[in-house]
């Protein structure tokens, strides 16, 4: 039983991820998992064990914030289908591969370390607004299928949407800004899909599970995050738009170096 003080903690923090969702494409997986990991240590859950609760529900919160912050998007017209069909398998496969296997055996310092590097030249990338040659397009269709491997992958090992890999691909492919981030969107949802079924198939009879529990997914805290996220969403998909380019990347860059930081830290500590 959740106390009200923490039904609204919970709350509060799914109205600010269904917010990001929206402006920058991203499920918020990397905000969510420290508050969840700190909740579910609280009551009594091992570290271990509260690390891949908080990765899985925050994966889990992202299957409702992606179905709003897309319908939004393609209101306006902004998200590339074409893009979505071509990734969609690789990130299917990458998926499962990391949900079902992977998520339990890697060392997650290791992991952590390297995904904060990364993203966080990602972020630098975009900062600095480095233009691609104009003749960069996005790689054909095998291409396209290992860049939503990776993006699956990754998004299944950490909790999040996959939009600090995904944008800054498409950016780097001339696809537009505002396009990337919308796309990214529609992304999240096979993203989380699949990895969320993953987490609940391998998490089956694990010991120490608190009450409520699917998986490895905690289900109360998924439902507050997931219920208030949804209503926030449009107002930052309506803010993405309104924004210009240049702004929205580097909003999208801070967001980056700040994701990166965390993970860092958090591998250099674990």
């Amino acid at each position: 039983m959740l106390s009200p003080l923490l039904i609204a903690g919970l709350g509060t923090l799914g109205l600010g991820i269904g917010f990001l969702a929206g402006l920058l494409g991203i499920g918020g997986g990397m905000l969510m998992v420290p508050f969840i990991t700190a909740v579910l240590a609280a009551r009594g859950v091992s570290a271990d064990l509260a690390v891949k609760m908080a990765i899985a529900t925050s994966m889990a919160t992202i299957i409702f914030t992606s179905i709003s912050s897309v319908r939004a998007h393609h209101k306006r017209g902004a998200v590339r289908w074409d893009i979505t069909r071509r990734l969609a398998p690789g990130i299917l496969l990458g998926g499962l591969i990391a949900s079902l296997g992977v998520f339990a055996l890697i060392r997650g310092a290791y992991l952590a370390m390297f995904f904060g590097f990364f993203v966080a030249f990602s972020a630098t990338q975009m900062f600095l607004d480095k233009k691609p040659a104009p003749t960069r397009q996005l790689p054909g269709p095998t291409g396209q299928w290992a860049a939503g491997g990776a993006i699956g992958f990754l998004s299944g090992l950490v909790g999040a949407g996959g939009a600090f890999i995904s944008v800054p691909f498409m950016t780097w492919c001339n696809v537009p800004v505002h396009n990337a981030v919308a796309t990214s969107a529609a992304l999240g949802f096979p993203i989380a899909i699949v990895n969320v079924v993953g987490y609940v198939i391998a998490g089956q009879g694990v010991a120490g599970l608190p009450t409520g529990s699917l998986g490895y997914v905690w289900l109360p805290a998924l439902v507050v995050i997931a219920s208030c996220s949804v209503l926030t969403a449009p107002l930052g998909a309506r803010a993405a738009h309104a924004l210009p380019v240049g702004k929205l990347k580097r909003l999208f860059a801070c967001v980056l170096y700040a994701l990166g930081g965390y993970m860092i830290w958090k591998g250099f500590t674990g």
